[in-house]
């Protein structure tokens, strides 16, 4: 594998772009128009322009991104984490061109892209599932009556996708009612599919997510935990590892839960599987992310590990690097998303970042899409960067992120970096008594 296509943009390219350097690979960069001036495709060995700002012209051209990499000779496609990343025809696409796609099967992808699909297929294995339907609803009579036999709050949720879009939460049936009609159509307008289902809500819960990595000798493994809770509109804002909430006890069995699941559908490559726990340490599957995660690199600060070159390694054929026993985890890290949006209304704020300067810290690795001078579109999503931080303690490594936030100056745009800084200070955070309704009961609604 000599040359790889990198089928993303920003902080997720140069974060590829860096591993296979340090591997002697060569990369070939794509790009919009708005994004001509940005790192990423100065950092590429070759970059070739793939279209118009709007994704449906540019990030989402599946022929045309594959056209680019047979024209650049091209040994693999990396999807990244976005875009096309879980889109199983587009991998498939990808292999029958004969090109390597650096990610699970086709047939893996698509399997575990239907919530519905997935729950069953989990469920079949003896994996705890989140109490819910396992098939589209038909009408919203049935939705009433399921979300009456679980007991509400539910959750109405898109079987072909995830995130703030594609979820709803109903408190009553009147809340169900008024968001049934408004959730499908949302869920064939991003998903491509109106098929939804209806879940238990569980209150004041845990998100949990275990990264898992399989290869074509039938190897897998885990790389522990992320406590990913504090979100804001089911986003993920700030995740850690490992969580300061779960029992040793209580970790191993989600762990060895994760490596059945993984089993379970032969996986092969990076994969993160995703649990919700309740007050009692109660786990429940949520669903599998087929793809390397925003997250990761507090994954790779606390293994030493890193996961792409991982990835890589496995697309070639090539078994595990580690098995189980042989991979350890130290210290602590956090990691926190840190967006061009007013801090008040949490609106995107896109805008020419006049001044950019982090401040230079020990046991800090920042994953950045921008520079000083550059742009944030209006087009994209407006991640400037990932602050990852470690030490030897939690305490260690928040102490880092205050400092860091405390210092931190961007100009020209506003940032979502007081909001860290006053979650930094909340004494429940320093506790880790937090939940995925944290964020909501304390600071924004």
């Amino acid at each position: 594998m000599q040359r790889i296509l990198i089928a993303n943009r920003g902080e997720i390219a140069v974060r590829i772009i860096r591993t296979c350097r340090e591997m002697g690979i060569e990369t070939v960069a794509i790009y919009s128009d708005a994004d001509r001036e940005m790192p990423y495709v100065k950092q590429a060995d070759k970059a070739v322009y793939v279209g118009e700002p709007p994704v449906q012209k540019s990030y989402l051209q599946a022929e045309r991104i594959i056209a680019i990499a047979k024209q650049e000779k091209a040994d693999a496609i990396h999807p990244g984490y976005g875009f096309l990343s879980e889109n199983a025809g587009f991998a498939k696409q990808v292999i029958d061109s004969g090109i390597t796609f650096i990610g699970p099967r086709p047939e893996i992808i698509e399997l575990m892209g239907s919530k519905i699909a997935s729950r069953q297929t989990m469920e079949d294995a003896g994996v705890p599932v989140v109490p819910g339907s396992n098939y589209g609803l038909k009408s919203l009579e049935e939705a009433c009556r399921l979300a009456d036999e679980i007991g509400y709050p539910v959750m109405l949720k898109a079987s072909g996708g995830g995130g703030g879009i594609g979820m709803v939460l109903c408190e009553d049936e009147q809340a169900l009612v008024k968001a049934y009609a408004s959730t499908k159509a949302r869920a064939l307008t991003y998903f491509g599919s109106e098929e939804v289902f209806v879940e238990k809500y569980i209150a004041d819960a845990r998100h949990i997510e275990v990264q898992i990595f399989g290869d074509c000798q039938g190897h897998f493994v885990h790389l522990f935990e992320r406590d990913c809770s504090i979100q804001r509109r089911n986003q993920k804002v700030i995740e850690e590892s490992p969580s300061p909430f779960l029992s040793q006890q209580v970790k191993q069995r989600i762990f060895e839960t994760a490596l059945t699941a993984a089993k379970a559908v032969s996986y092969t490559n990076a994969g993160t599987i995703e649990f919700i726990v309740d007050e009692q340490e109660n786990f429940y599957f949520l669903e599998m992310n087929t793809r390397l995660q925003v997250e990761h690199p507090v994954t790779e600060m606390v293994t030493g590990l890193d996961l792409v070159k991982w990835q890589i390694l496995v697309a070639k054929g090539q078994p595990l690097p580690l098995l189980q026993p042989e991979i350890r985890a130290f210290g602590h890290a956090v990691e926190f998303r840190l967006y061009a949006e007013d801090p008040v209304r949490f609106l995107p704020s896109p805008g020419k970042i006049t001044r950019l300067n982090w401040p230079a810290q020990d046991g800090m690795r920042i994953d950045y899409g921008y520079e000083e001078g550059g742009s944030v579109t209006p087009y994209y999503d407006p991640m400037i960067a990932k602050c990852i931080f470690y030490g030897e303690t939690r305490k260690e490594a928040l102490d880092q992120a205050s400092s860091f936030f405390k210092n931190l100056q961007i100009e020209g745009i506003k940032t979502n970096s007081p909001l860290f800084e006053s979650i930094l200070s909340n004494s429940d955070f320093q506790k880790g008594k937090y939940t995925t309704n944290f964020l909501a009961k304390k600071f924004v609604k």
